[in-house]
């Protein structure tokens, strides 16, 4: 991103979850062109690999990761695995998320318990897994991404907006565990409105996208959280489109 925010993450590992389109593609992108090692972590198997495939050509060190946010089991083993490795995470991006956009009283437990256990259940399950490991080396960065839906909720947004709302909730609680627990660990929740990615544009396909902003943006704001130095901290950064009709 010509231009953008510079931090240089060579020797640091990261994992993206839901990184193999949309915002978590883009943030994949910035994290590897920035030096970083990532694990794209999704159930989108194909995706994954073609954008790992892709970023390999151009000489980025991408791996594809198999993983359910949802079963904290699945969560688990991974972390257990990158310990057999004897590899470290550095920087974990919680981004998967999913939404049902229906009326309240359309809604169907089922629904109601995927987009929980995703958006909310699952960041809090990698979180689980990565701080201690965190607390253990004295330092790290944990970015959660949230919505405008954490601070202002609308119709047919019931689900989102509550497993949003929480994910910010606990994400500035772990920022304060974090100033008492290790100085050397970064907690940032990234408020990103309105963006030109499929999440948005295959439930809503007549959507202005004049009204949008580009995943790369929110993606660039990513880095800046992780460009600030050990004696700042950052616990929320908001980047919406200028026109963001649901903020504040």
């Amino acid at each position: 991103m010509d231009g953008g925010v510079r931090v240089d993450l060579r020797g640091r590992q990261a994992l993206v979850t839901g990184g193999a389109r949309g915002l978590g593609a883009s943030i994949t992108r910035a994290l590897a062109g920035a030096g970083a090692s990532v694990l794209v972590a999704d159930v989108r198997k194909e995706l994954a690999r073609e954008l790992c495939e892709e970023l390999a050509q151009d000489g980025r060190d991408v791996r594809f990761v198999e993983l359910d946010v949802t079963d904290a089991r699945a969560v688990a083993e991974v972390f257990q695995e990158l310990d057999g490795d004897g590899q470290a995470l550095d920087i974990l991006v919680n981004n998967a998320a999913v939404d049902v956009s229906k009326p309240i009283e359309h809604l169907t437990a089922e629904e109601v318990t995927r987009v929980i256990t995703t958006n909310l259940l699952g960041p809090m399950y990698l979180c689980l897994e990565t701080y201690r490991r965190m607390i253990a080396r004295g330092g790290g960065h944990i970015v959660n991404i949230l919505s405008t839906a954490s601070n202002r909720t609308w119709t047919e947004a019931g689900p989102y907006a509550a497993g949003k709302s929480g994910l910010r909730a606990f994400t500035h609680t772990l920022f304060k565990e974090a100033q008492r627990d290790c100085p050397g660990i970064g907690v940032t929740g990234v408020i990103a409105g309105g963006m030109e990615t499929p999440f948005i544009l295959e439930r809503f396909p007549d959507a202005d996208v004049s009204m949008l902003q580009s995943p790369d943006i929110v993606a660039d704001t990513v880095l800046y959280a992780l460009s600030v130095p050990a004696g700042s901290a950052v616990s929320e950064l908001v980047v919406v489109p200028r026109k963001e009709p649901s903020w504040p």
